[in-house]
């Protein structure tokens, strides 16, 4: 297991700079100019060109790109161009929220896909595995948005059960911060509990018609023991695969969400980098996003090999 982890480790490497490159060079073709977001439009000539030379900016690329991964390396992802402030301070303020939205519409997700899935792949054909294949439809196909704007008004307007937006850390107040991402985690979970349910009935199906379930069916085993057991097992890794890729997408794709929710995630830290021209900001988060999903990716991969000893083979 040692080995694995470690030769996995390895293959990332090559995979972190190919992004960090990626990172650096795709921030440098957005639109406008950094120096007239933190001068303004006013701002003389003289006074661009010595900011763009204290800020480095006048250097070749490769030149920009070599201090910039070393000082990554370091822990030093600069100083915002709007306010000045550290990198890294900004990310440490967001990403547990981002993570914490996250976790929670992934459980959500779970609690509600896996068992509707178990369940309309068992009674396959009937009322309720229609029922259910097209509420998961019908959940895939709503726009974030949409739902999170119909829960706002009936949650939060008309029965005033709970707060519309906002976020208090979790370790600050643990009731009051899991209200307030409540809403943003159902918008978030709804949605990827359709995708989860398919998946899971997918899998299930095929899982069910191989021999080996027949097999023990027709030694008597229980019917319970026989889906959790053998079925239930077999057919986890294309929904741990799943499961595991919506949680990359959480991580980077809830900028809607966040945005709608007043949620200072790192979605939105991006979003508000892209518009203000803050390139420190912008290549900071996504490459904390970008290096989260690759070690999701790890993890799954360790997840595989628990399921499934034929991996590490």
């Amino acid at each position: 297991m040692i080995r694995y982890i470690a030769s996995r480790l390895m293959q990332m490497l090559p995979v972190l700079f190919l992004v960090s490159v990626a990172v650096f060079s795709m921030t440098l073709l957005l639109p406008g100019d950094p120096t007239l977001s933190m001068l303004g439009e006013n701002a003389s000539l003289a006074d661009r060109v010595a900011l763009r030379e204290r800020l480095g900016l006048d250097l070749p690329l490769p030149v920009q790109y070599l201090r910039w991964a070393q000082n990554v390396v370091e822990g030093d992802f600069g100083r915002s161009l709007r306010n000045g402030e550290p990198v890294s301070e900004m990310l440490l303020q967001r990403v547990p929220a981002t993570t914490q939205l996250a976790i929670m519409a992934i459980i959500l997700a779970i609690l509600i896909g896996v068992p509707c899935g178990i369940i309309a792949a068992l009674n396959r054909n009937s009322f309720g595995d229609v029922a259910a294949t097209s509420v998961g439809m019908f959940a895939m196909a709503m726009p974030s948005f949409w739902l999170a704007m119909l829960l706002v008004m009936m949650f939060s307007i008309h029965l005033r059960w709970l707060p519309p937006s906002g976020y208090v850390p979790f370790l600050r107040d643990p009731m009051d911060s899991l209200r307030l991402m409540l809403l943003p985690a159902v918008t978030l979970g709804t949605i990827l509990a359709g995708l989860i349910l398919r998946q899971t009935r997918t899998s299930m199906l095929s899982v069910l018609s191989a021999d080996y379930v027949r097999t023990a069916r027709a030694k008597g085993m229980s019917e319970r023991r026989t889906i959790l057991r053998h079925a239930l097992r077999n057919a986890l890794i294309p929904i741990v695969t799943v499961v595991g890729l919506q949680m990359g997408a959480l991580l980077g794709g809830a900028a809607i969400t966040e945005s709608i929710f007043s949620i200072p995630g790192l979605g939105q830290m991006v979003v508000d980098g892209i518009f203000n021209r803050d390139f420190p900001a912008v290549q900071g988060a996504i490459l904390v996003i970008v290096t989260s999903i690759l070690f999701l990716n790890l993890v799954i991969d360790i997840a595989y090999s628990w399921i499934d000893k034929r991996v590490l083979r």
